[in-house]
C-alpha cells in the first residue's frame, strides 16, 4: 500500500464520522501533510459547518503553506452555504493535492480541479472509486436526478410473506434484528410509511438517537390518520409530513396545519400516490434519503 493510499483511507474513515449529520450535503474528510508527518485533519460534521478541507487548513494554519492536502471529494467550487473551498485552498499556498472522486454536484464537477491545476497546484485524481461512491451514493443519486435515495425495509418468512391472511405481522424478527433497523434509521433524512402500517402497528418512527430530527413521512389518501398517533410525539411538528389527497376533509387539512403539521397535496393518481411526483418533490425540500 502507498503513503498516499494511506493519507486517502485515514480521509476516508474521517468523513464516516459525519453519517446521519451532514444531508443533503455529502460525507467529507481531508488530511493535511507536510514533509512525510500529519499536520491535520478534518471532516465535515453537519450541513451548513465548515467543511472538511477548511476545518484541516484552519488547524494547519501557516504551517499549510507548502504541504499536501488529501480529500475524499473534489473541493467545492460554488458559493452554497460556505464560501468555495477550492479558493481557501489556494490562498493557503498548498502545493499538491489528491482528490478521492469528482463532485457529482454540477456545480462543482471538475471545475475546482481545474481553478487548481491554473493556480499552479499539482493535482492527481482517482482514489477508493468504489468505496467513495457507496459512501456518498445517497448524496450522488440526490444530487445528480434530484430524487432522494430510497431504501426499503422489509422483514418476510422464508416463503416470502410478510404478514398472516388476517393481515397480523408481529413480530417475525428478532430483538436484535429490529434494534439494528432502529440504527440504521439514524443515517436517513425521513422515514416514509403508509396510512396501514400507522392504523394497525401505532409506530413511533423514532430513530435511535432521539436528538435527531428524523423526519416522518406518511401516505394517506384520505387522512385517515388520528390526531392522537404515536408517531407525532416526542418530535416536531413540522418534521411530520402528511402526504394526502382531495379526498381529505377539509377540517382535518386545517386542523393538522394548525397544528404545524405538513399536509403536502398530491395530485390524482388513479386512487395511488405517483412517486414520479412524491420524491422529486421531497428532493426539493431537501430530504436526500428516505
Amino acid at each position: 500500500m502507498t503513503q498516499d493510499l494511506r493519507y486517502m483511507q485515514q480521509a476516508y474513515h474521517l468523513a464516516l464520522k459525519g453519517k446521519g449529520k451532514t444531508s443533503p450535503n455529502p460525507l467529507v474528510g481531508a488530511v493535511l501533510v507536510k514533509d512525510g508527518r500529519l499536520l491535520a485533519e478534518g471532516y465535515h460534521r453537519r450541513c451548513g459547518g465548515d467543511h472538511a478541507e477548511i476545518i484541516a487548513l484552519k488547524k494547519g494554519g501557516q504551517r499549510a503553506r507548502g504541504a499536501t492536502l488529501y480529500v475524499t471529494l473534489e473541493p467545492c467550487f460554488h458559493y452554497g452555504r460556505t464560501p468555495p473551498c477550492v479558493d481557501a485552498i489556494i490562498q493557503s499556498g498548498i502545493k499538491e493535492v489528491y482528490v478521492g472522486m469528482i463532485d457529482p454536484n454540477p456545480l462543482t464537477q471538475g471545475q475546482s480541479i481545474r481553478k487548481l491545476r491554473r493556480a499552479g497546484i499539482k493535482v492527481r485524481v482517482g482514489f477508493m472509486r468504489k468505496e467513495l461512491r457507496r459512501m456518498n451514493e445517497s448524496f450522488i443519486k440526490y444530487i445528480k436526478f434530484k430524487k432522494p435515495f430510497v431504501v426499503v425495509k422489509c422483514a418476510q418468512t422464508l416463503d416470502g410473506k410478510i404478514a398472516t391472511s388476517h393481515g397480523q405481522s408481529k413480530w417475525i424478527t428478532s430483538e436484535q434484528t429490529r434494534a439494528y433497523a432502529r440504527r440504521l434509521r439514524s443515517d436517513f433524512d425521513a422515514i416514509l410509511v403508509g396510512i396501514n402500517t400507522v392504523l394497525k402497528d401505532d409506530p413511533s418512527l423514532n430513530a435511535l438517537n432521539r436528538s435527531q430530527r428524523l423526519k416522518k413521512i406518511v401516505l394517506d389518501s384520505q387522512l385517515r390518520i388520528s390526531p392522537k398517533a404515536r408517531l407525532f410525539k416526542n418530535t416536531l411538528p413540522q418534521n411530520c409530513l402528511l402526504v394526502t389527497t382531495r379526498k381529505a376533509p377539509r377540517r382535518k387539512i386545517i386542523f393538522f396545519q394548525r397544528k404545524g403539521i405538513q399536509v403536502i397535496m398530491a395530485p390524482p393518481q388513479k386512487g395511488k400516490f405517483d412517486p414520479c411526483w412524491l420524491f422529486p418533490y421531497l428532493a426539493k425540500k431537501e430530504i436526500a434519503n428516505i
